[in-house]
């Protein structure tokens, strides 16, 4: 099973800012045969002992918050492990172990923030990406576009289908007119 120096060299490195919001199915297929079995671990508690200090915990996150997305696509398990993971950051917060990270990896501490469903967590990723990451004006540009979403509906709507939720009929519209990514080409 993977380290948490493996899960970074693959995640910081070897995908990059480049690859980190792509997917796509290769990647996707990389990502579970590297560290399936490193997230189900996750998933069953068996990594806790990485959330301490920077490193581990930027691991960590990346194993809980993101590859769970590309190793679950389309399923409801690609947010399983997210309350483990917003723990995590905020423990990281608290003890000041984000803030030794770099840009741009430091954003990895607050996503787990700006995928809740919860109102105050998306108020703590506007901030935090709004003034702990303050070089990249486009992560807080992301980050209102959630909190615009969880104000407008209380929910992720394009969760909806992997989450077996049934759409509203406002959810559905806000989908067809392009979703997300239209938000954020208002929001610019």
């Amino acid at each position: 099973m993977a380290d948490p120096i493996e899960v970074l060299d693959f995640w910081l490195g070897d995908v990059g800012p480049e690859g980190w919001y792509a997917g796509g199915e290769d990647l996707d297929a990389e990502i579970i045969a590297r560290f399936g079995d490193v997230w189900q671990a996750a998933a069953d508690g068996g990594l806790e002992h990485w959330v301490d200090g920077t490193v581990g915990t930027l691991a960590y996150l990346i194993i809980c918050d993101q590859l769970a997305r590309n190793i679950h696509r389309g399923k409801a398990e690609a947010f399983a492990t997210d309350t483990q993971a917003r723990a995590a950051a905020r423990k990281a917060v608290a003890e000041g172990w984000d803030l030794k990270a770099p840009e741009p990896e430091r954003q990895f501490f607050y996503m787990p923030f700006e995928h809740s469903e919860d109102p105050s967590d998306q108020a703590l990723a506007v901030d935090y990406l709004t003034h702990r990451l303050a070089s990249d004006p486009e992560m807080a540009l992301h980050a209102r576009a959630h909190q615009q979403i969880i104000a407008r509906f209380g929910r992720f709507p394009f969760r909806n289908a992997a989450l077996g939720r049934e759409s509203s009929a406002e959810e559905a519209e806000f989908l067809a007119e392009g979703g997300y990514g239209a938000l954020v080409r208002s929001l610019k």
